[in-house]
């Protein structure tokens, strides 16, 4: 058996769940993208993570979003938009700055689980990501693989239950390794297709990307068209 799953599959009663949301530095962020956006780069990859987050605050089963970032310009935002946003990560990688947000969460959300969840899935639905948490209530730990499978997007820890991200890479066979269940949900596409080339960022936008995401689209969607060598 993989995990610590409730007996039998019950889901677990009235579970909310703190999110906790990575956020790069914006001169860091999305640099696959910048053949792509350009100059624009820095404010896609915002408008990516802020049409996230909002999306992410919509879905009933969220009590909170707990965003890590040190960018200044992407905390006013997403403290606007009704994030908490959480500084003075250890800057030792992706997997601690999620350690730290979570130690946040569980301060300020006690009774709640803990939810990692990708900055960069701009076509996001309330629903979808309502669909994964509810299933991740009925184990201990669990994730949701990527779109290609490989990564990792989601990744849950139920209350009472240890929260040992493992993010970055081929993450979703050390999830699986480390214990955690994998949620095998159909159509849930909004929450596996994370974006990091001009390929993701089409499929994406084939999906129905948030409104801040899509106003940029249309500047970016030469450039991103022919990088994939469409006529």
């Amino acid at each position: 058996m993989t995990g610590f799953g409730v007996r039998g599959g019950a889901p677990r009663p009235g579970v909310r769940w703190s999110l906790v949301v990575p956020v790069k530095h914006l001169g860091r962020a999305k640099t696959r993208l910048a053949l792509a956006a350009g100059g624009l780069r820095e404010d896609l990859a915002l408008a990516i993570a802020c049409d996230t987050v909002e999306a992410a605050l919509a879905c009933p089963g969220v009590e909170a979003v707990f965003a890590v970032t040190e960018d200044p310009r992407a905390g006013a935002e997403l403290t606007g938009l009704g994030a908490v946003v959480v500084g003075g990560e250890p800057g030792t990688g992706l997997n601690s700055a999620l350690a730290h947000g979570a130690a946040a969460a569980r301060r300020r959300r006690p009774g709640a689980g803990v939810c990692a969840l990708s900055a960069d899935l701009p076509a996001l639905r309330p629903d979808e990501l309502g669909r994964v948490l509810a299933a991740a209530a009925r184990h201990g730990r669990s994730f949701l693989p990527d779109a290609p499978g490989v990564g990792t997007t989601l990744l849950a820890a139920a209350p009472g239950h240890p929260f040992t991200p493992a993010f970055e890479g081929a993450s979703r066979a050390r999830h699986r390794d480390g214990g955690a269940h994998e949620i095998a949900l159909p159509d849930v596409a909004s929450v596996r297709r994370d974006v990091d080339t001009p390929e993701d960022l089409c499929d994406a936008v084939g999906l129905g990307v948030g409104p801040r995401t899509r106003e940029l689209w249309e500047t970016v969607a030469g450039s991103c068209l022919r990088s994939q060598g469409a006529p």
